[in-house]
């Protein structure tokens, strides 16, 4: 039985498309967020004003994020892709609207499924591509307002991305690469006590990550 199924497994693997493969990236680097508009009502009063958020990439939790692409052929390919972003509400912007805390720091998680396109040569271990998806915004809402304070994750909206980079070949199994990362997400969280907030997030981020091929 074991030598049927061993047997079994080896006529799939050889079916396979010889172009398909898997790619297992991590990656971290630098990411930024401009202002945007922040309103809701929470302790019976509404709120209506332009946050400034930091990034903060480097301070713990940091910025980082993982992905699975399978190139299905030489040029195309499609990825799962998790984003573990960071936004804080600059502390003036945030005081002087009577918040406490206003952040998505654990963090501003995006999800997405993603197609890619690259351009590989013969005999050349530079590869750029371009990429984007579709998703979801997961983000820990840490929120601090009067006595009230939101601290947990939600699903809070849709999340698009959009990828450019190239990757650099080490060996058959093993490649580097940098990109610009941009995601754009729609959020509206419920509060504790009652009441929601809404905001619209754009993060722009510089990547460098490590890949593994298989």
């Amino acid at each position: 039985m074991k030598r049927l199924a061993y047997a079994l497994f080896l006529v799939v693997i050889g079916a396979m498309p010889a172009a398909a493969e898997w790619e297992i990236s991590g990656y971290t680097g630098f990411q930024t967020a401009p202002h945007s508009d922040v309103k809701g009502d929470a302790n019976g009063s509404s709120f209506d004003f332009n946050a400034e958020w930091e990034g903060k990439p480097f301070e713990a939790p940091p910025y980082y994020g993982f992905r699975a692409t399978w190139w299905q052929s030489k040029n195309l390919g499609y990825a799962l892709d998790f984003n573990h972003a960071k936004v804080y509400a600059d502390g003036d912007t945030r005081r002087d609207n009577g918040f406490d805390r206003l952040e998505f720091t654990d963090g501003l998680n995006i999800i997405t499924m993603n197609v890619f396109y690259r351009w590989p040569k013969e005999n050349r271990r530079f590869t750029p591509y371009v990429g984007a998806g579709l998703g979801v915004a997961i983000p820990h809402v840490d929120v601090e307002i009067g006595a009230s304070r939101t601290f947990e994750y939600q699903l809070t909206g849709p999340a698009v991305q959009l990828v450019a980079g190239a990757s650099y070949d080490l060996n058959e199994r093993w490649a580097v690469f940098g990109e610009y990362k941009g995601t754009y997400s729609q959020n509206e969280a419920d509060l504790e006590g009652g009441g929601s907030l809404e905001t619209d997030i754009i993060t722009n981020a510089l990547n460098v990550g490590l890949t593994f091929k298989f």
